[in-house]
């Protein structure tokens, strides 16, 4: 580096050095020191640990050399003092410090102020596996045409065991007797506002009752044969019977002569009867293994069908698509049938792998209820369409014969061959986790509710 001074001549003819300031070449000098930097600015690891190998060592022990401000001769020259700033500016080129840093934090691509909110977590629902209440219902008749649980939209269980009926309050878990009749009960039915409840004996007749006065306010007569009535279906004012024999009758029950129409189209006993929620659609199944869609304003069945293979007694019509019929075969049939009552089509068929004694649809849920036979003797709830299996409800050592729902659809009751009659809930949490078993006993005086 060649950076020698010039003079100059002063009044007295003395001579005085005087430091060109034009500035030098120091190409080669700032080359050594401000070779570049061997890391990218993305390789700096922190804004307070330096990267070393992103650091010009050689640029950082002149740093270390240059004396401080404090440490310089006081009587230092003008001149040299330029000189000195200048260098440094030419090597350093403005930098001061020793270490390589990240200069700025890093700047996030999105704010978590700007993500949107979380969604809440949706509570999972727990399906209780065990009964809430165990009922003995001694002498309840198994028979599959008949028809001897309804729950009322009062919350009110009617239960037909033998020739009496008994009421189970959901509410208060009381046990209270309706009536004692002579004849063996084989149907019981809430009317639509549980002002009525009809009962059904095995001469053919139906009788009405109040259920605040437990009087009975009217006698339905049937045919002129003996024979039990299994199934019994209200549509407003309607009360709609089903016999042993086949026949079908419709009563009004608001008038003097109450047989208004009669189907006749089965050829076996009637099993099962179910209005749809608009009234317009009659399903009936039957022993003779058909099941009949009739039209309110028609005589003769809409649709015929027969492709089950064995009798059929559970019908439930769907809630929420009007013209949705499900429909459940007996032990060599084991099915779970979809129809379109419009058309008559069948829409889905699923093998259950046992006998359907009864079928429900979830009143406020897209699921379906199936009750069966052996060899699980469970309660099935299915996830509608899929009918993808949802729980098994297994207790029961016989097979399921009867099938009710509360009217809020969160309780299913279950009555067996093994003489007891299960409550189910599969809405909500169970309260107690313990099991109380009440019995339907009729003493010298009175009927009594005993827990045990």
């Amino acid at each position: 580096m060649d950076a020698s001074p010039s003079f100059s001549t002063n009044g007295n003819n003395n001579t005085i050095p005087v430091m060109d300031l034009q500035k030098p070449d120091f190409s080669n000098l700032v080359h050594h020191w401000c070779r570049p930097a061997r890391a990218s600015s993305n390789d700096y690891a922190d804004r307070f640990i330096p990267n070393r190998a992103a650091t010009n060592m050689d640029l950082a022990q002149g740093l270390l050399t240059i004396p401080r401000k404090e440490d310089s001769t006081v009587g230092i020259s003008p001149s040299r003092e330029a000189y000195r700033k200048l260098l440094v500016d030419t090597l350093l080129q403005g930098r001061t410090r020793i270490f390589k840093f990240r200069n700025q934090p890093r700047t996030l691509k999105r704010s978590f102020l700007d993500l949107p909110p979380a969604q809440p977590i949706k509570k999972q629902r727990r399906i209780p596996h065990h009964p809430e209440e165990s009922l003995d219902v001694q002498d309840i008749i198994c028979n599959r045409q008949l028809n001897l649980l309804d729950w009322g939209s009062n919350n009110i269980l009617a239960v037909a065991v033998n020739d009496t009926v008994y009421l189970w309050n959901a509410t208060t878990k009381s046990v209270s007797e309706l009536v004692t009749v002579d004849d063996p009960i084989t149907s019981v039915s809430w009317d639509l506002d549980c002002r009525r409840i009809a009962i059904g004996l095995n001469n053919s007749h139906v009788q009405l009752y109040d259920p605040a006065t437990n009087k009975m306010i009217r006698t339905l007569q049937g045919n002129d044969q003996d024979v039990l009535v299994g199934s019994l279906a209200w549509n407003n004012y309607l009360l709609t019977t089903g016999s042993a024999d086949g026949l079908i009758i419709n009563n009004d029950v608001r008038i003097r002569s109450p047989i208004v129409s009669t189907y006749d189209n089965h050829s076996d006993g009637i099993c099962g009867l179910k209005w749809s929620p608009s009234g317009q659609y009659l399903a009936s199944g039957g022993a003779d293994k058909l099941v009949h869609i009739w039209d309110i304003s028609k005589s003769d069945p809409l649709h015929r069908i027969n492709d089950h293979t064995a009798s059929v007694r559970a019908l439930a019509w769907c809630p929420f698509q009007s013209n949705l019929l499900a429909s459940g075969g007996g032990k060599t049939d084991e099915s779970i049938k979809f129809w379109n009552a419009s058309t008559g089509a069948c829409l889905k068929s699923v093998n259950t792998g046992s006998e359907v004694s009864g079928l429900l649809w979830n009143k406020s849920k897209r699921e379906l209820v199936s009750s069966h036979g052996r060899t699980k003797n469970q309660l099935v709830l299915w996830k509608y369409p899929s009918m993808a299996k949802m729980a098994e409800l297994i207790d029961h050592l016989s097979p399921v014969l009867y099938l009710a729902q509360s009217p809020d659809g969160c309780q299913l009751a279950s009555a067996s061959k093994d003489e007891t009659l299960k409550i189910w809930r599969t809405s909500e949490k169970l309260t107690n986790k313990t099991t109380s078993r009440t019995s339907f006993v009729v003493g010298p005086c009175n009927m009594y509710s005993s827990i045990r």
